[in-house]
């Protein structure tokens, strides 16, 4: 199930932040990460959650390991410029291909400006940065946690992606969402849309815990949308009146 839009026929303001977020991130993608392939630029920026949890830099040859410790390849992390500690903030604007940033501008283009008009503008803006903050702690605590590699680099909009949709799901649960379903396109309530979005972090997440070689981090994605649900209503996401539900 792929979302392609959403109801927007009683937003009540443009989305500037939104499309300032989108542009940013396709900014650092083309001119400074090369699309995607300023390798060096990249890894000094992306999150390590050994440099979060010991506060220190760490430069170097990483070897990557199976589920079996056999090395399937290497990294090569660079120094970092900066406190490593900012990395929880300049990884959200990193992304590892265009798939990948393709499918986070995707969700954040379609999702972002209602949260945006319900929040405003620099509501939103701290909301956003916040709860992608909260989801590379998260991803830290699960690497952690499950005794994952903490070496392999984090990067991608997509933990405050998720917050964006934590908060979207508990204003707009019947907003109508346009998808595209086996070779069709139909509308569903943004419950059932973002609810088996949030299905497949937890299962995925759940299938990967204890493996020792990255990938997608599927505890960013949960730790962000639940932040994105407990905050989005101490940030103002309840004071807008009550709008058009699904089936109505």
């Amino acid at each position: 199930m792929i979302p392609i839009g959403d109801d927007n026929s009683d937003r009540r303001s443009t989305p500037g932040v939104t499309w300032l977020l989108i542009a940013v991130n396709v900014f650092v993608f083309v001119a400074l990460q090369g699309f995607g392939t300023n390798q060096k630029f990249t890894l000094a920026y992306a999150t390590v959650p050994a440099e979060i949890l010991s506060g220190r830099d760490i430069a170097g040859d990483v070897p990557i390991r199976d589920d079996d410790g056999r090395e399937v390849g290497a990294v090569t992390l660079e120094p970092t410029p900066i406190p490593v500690y900012l990395t929880l903030v300049t990884s959200m604007f990193l992304h590892g291909g265009i798939a990948h940033i393709l499918g986070n501008m995707l969700y954040l283009w379609i999702f972002g400006d209602n949260l945006e008009d319900a929040l405003g503008h620099l509501r939103y803006l701290i909301f956003y940065l916040l709860t992608g903050v909260l989801a590379g702690l998260s991803h830290v605590f699960v690497t952690a946690a499950s005794g994952a590699n903490p070496l392999i680099p984090s990067l991608g909009a997509s933990g405050a992606i998720s917050g964006v949709l934590g908060g979207y799901i508990v204003i707009f649960p019947r907003r109508r969402v346009r998808v595209i379903w086996l070779y069709s396109i139909m509308e569903v309530p943004a419950m059932l849309a973002i609810g088996l979005w949030f299905l497949f972090q937890v299962l995925s997440g759940a299938g990967s815990l204890g493996g020792g070689m990255g990938g997608v981090a599927y505890g960013a994605h949960v730790g962000g949308f639940v932040a994105g649900l407990l905050l989005v209503k101490p940030f103002g996401g309840d004071r807008r009146p009550a709008l058009p539900r699904y089936g109505a």
